[in-house]
C-alpha cells in the first residue's frame, strides 16, 4: 500500500510541475531581437532613362556592396538577391526600426549616390516570432528622378 501512496504523489507533483514548464516554455523562446537582412529586390522600372540603375543599400552606416563591388547594375524588370549586394545584414530590437536605404549612385566614382527611397523592417513584427521564427517584410519604394522608378524590396526577420 505504501507503494500506491508513494507513486500516486509522484503522479501529483509531476501534474502540478508539468504545466509550469509548458507554460514557461513559449515565453522563453520568444525573440529579444531580430537579424533583419535584404531578402529580395526586384526593378519594375529604373529611374534612369537608360533603363539601367547602379544600385547600392546604405544599412546602419554602411554601403552595400562594400567589398567586390562598387554598386548592383540593375535593369527595369531585373531582380536583385543578397549575394548581389554582398548580404546588408543589420540587428533590430522588439522596439523600433531600421531602414535600408535604397541608393542609385553614379560610376565610376560610387560614393553615397542619391536616396530612392528606404524600407523599414519593425521591431514590432520582431517582438511577435519566436526565436528562429521569420517573417518577411515587403516595401514598395517609387517615385520619379530622371524618369519614374519602381522597386519591390523584401526584408527577411530572424527572431534571435
Amino acid at each position: 500500500m505504501q507503494s500506491h501512496k508513494l507513486i500516486a504523489g509522484l503522479a501529483l507533483a509531476v501534474g502540478l510541475v508539468a504545466p509550469l514548464a509548458v507554460t514557461a516554455s513559449p515565453a522563453a523562446a520568444m525573440a529579444t531581437s531580430c537579424r533583419v537582412e535584404l531578402f529580395d529586390i526586384d526593378s519594375l522600372n529604373a529611374a534612369e532613362r537608360d533603363g539601367r540603375d547602379e544600385l547600392r543599400f546604405l544599412v546602419g552606416g554602411n554601403l552595400f556592396p562594400r567589398f567586390n563591388d562598387n554598386y548592383f547594375p540593375m535593369v527595369t524588370g531585373g531582380d536583385g538577391d543578397p549575394a548581389d549586394f554582398e548580404f546588408p545584414t543589420t540587428i533590430v530590437g522588439t522596439v523600433g526600426s531600421v531602414g535600408f536605404d535604397l541608393r542609385e549612385v553614379t560610376p565610376p566614382a560610387a560614393s553615397t549616390g542619391v536616396s530612392l527611397g528606404v524600407a523599414i523592417a519593425n521591431g514590432l513584427t520582431c517582438f511577435g516570432l519566436a526565436r528562429g521564427g521569420v517573417a518577411i517584410e515587403e516595401t514598395f519604394i517609387d517615385g520619379t528622378d530622371e524618369t519614374f522608378y519602381s522597386y519591390q524590396v523584401r526584408l527577411k526577420l530572424t527572431g534571435l
